[in-house]
């Protein structure tokens, strides 16, 4: 343990980060160095986070904005591929991740740091993203994760430890549930929920309102989407951050994105969450609607294995590695068709598309219709399906003969 001479630990301000910084000076006698990542979690959360950090013990706090680049470079390329984790989650806290990781690095790398370090449990997922992450863009440096080696197993053996050395701390012995925010969404975990039989109280929720509180009328948002990536709302053009920030606002409003699954953690164990992500919501609801126009049937039965894949590529933490680069280019590729506008309509909890159109569309009202037209001869149809069924057909005819 000496020979670790500096660490910059994954800072958040809260009691298990707060415990570390004394814990890591202790245990491996060396220099802390804080990293606060500040991904869209809010004011509030980092609302003197620097001094807290200075106060249990680091010698230096760095905080590094992140919002523009992990919407940017993250989540917006996440979204060309579809990508949505068993259905249903739409990756908020994974997506996250591999940016943090890597401003941590960076960190290190800056102040001659010999070590890393996080606050993450054995049992969850985070602990292999983060050192997913490490091991591609660091595998230098060791990894420190306390909660694998220390014997501080609850909250209150976490301020006991705080208090035996006059480290300050806010948090109090009775946290009910486990909660994580950034731009995207924010995750709530424990309390209720750990019993999939209980039905979330309204305590859960912090961002958007209920069906029943939502307006009872609707609302009307329009997307302009470019090359798979939505560039406008209502007519503004706005960052990729910008347009998540715009779109929270407004379908928080209506109660749309909330998501409550018992999901398969990576580490073998199911655990239960509950989600808000409202303008992400959103957002997928627009590409989605734009996919139906331009993507031919098979390009969306093929984006849907892309979208599948990278859906667990994220989870698993496997941002840095050419899987990544490899399914991302597939996605790429067929967003370039995916331009135009969709008008969607958020009422009670829901969102749905209503109008939808693009330049590239392969929609044609003179094909679809039942009418006469130049392209589509209908007694063509009899003989595409004499082939189409031809397997069916001499199977049935050598069953006939035996």
């Amino acid at each position: 343990m000496s020979s670790i001479k500096k660490v910059v630990l994954a800072y958040s301000g809260g009691l298990d980060t707060s415990a570390i910084v004394p814990w890591l000076k202790e245990n491996y006698h060396c220099e802390v160095i804080a990293f606060v990542a500040d991904v869209g979690q809010g004011a509030e959360e980092l609302e003197g986070v620097e001094a807290k950090a200075i106060a249990s013990g680091a010698s230096e706090c760095y905080i590094v904005d992140l919002k523009e680049e992990m919407v940017a470079e993250y989540i917006y390329p996440t979204l060309k591929t579809g990508a949505i984790y068993e259905g249903t989650y739409l990756l908020g806290t994974s997506m996250a991740r591999p940016i943090i990781a890597k401003a941590q690095v960076e960190i290190a790398r800056k102040v001659g740091a010999d070590a890393l370090a996080h606050g993450c449990t054995g049992k969850g997922n985070d602990q292999v993203r983060f050192e997913g992450c490490f091991a591609a863009l660091a595998p230098d440096l060791k990894v420190i994760a306390p909660w694998r080696e220390w014997d501080l197993t609850s909250r209150e053996s976490l301020l006991d430890y705080l208090a035996e050395r006059n480290i300050p701390c806010a948090a109090s012995a009775t946290k009910i549930y486990s909660r994580d925010a950034n731009a995207w969404h924010i995750s709530h975990e424990g309390g209720e929920l750990e019993n999939p039989w209980n039905q979330p109280s309204e305590q859960v929720w912090m961002w958007t309102n209920s069906p029943e509180q939502a307006p009872n009328e609707a609302q009307y948002v329009t997307l302009s989407v470019e090359k798979g990536q939505v560039v406008a709302v209502n007519g503004e053009s706005l960052s990729p951050y910008q347009c998540v920030v715009k779109l929270n606002e407004i379908a928080s409003v209506h109660g749309v994105g909330r998501v409550d699954i018992v999901e398969n953690r990576l580490v073998g164990m199911k655990s239960r969450g509950c989600y808000e992500t409202p303008g992400g919501t959103v957002i997928m609801a627009a590409l989605q609607a734009i996919d139906e126009l331009v993507l031919d049937k098979a390009s969306r039965k093929w984006k849907a294995t892309l979208g599948g894949e990278f859906s667990h590529l994220v989870y698993d933490g496997r941002w840095f590695t050419p899987l990544k680069d490899s399914v991302l280019a597939g996605a790429e590729a067929l967003a370039q068709c995916a331009t135009g506008e969709v008008v969607l309509k958020l009422y009670k909890g829901q969102v749905t598309a209503v109008q939808k159109q693009s330049p590239n569309s392969l929609y044609s009202e003179a094909f679809a219709t039942f009418g006469a037209d130049d392209v589509y001869d209908q007694s063509h149809a009899e003989g595409f399906i004499r082939l189409y069924s031809l397997a069916s057909r001499i199977s049935a005819l050598n069953k006939s003969t035996k």
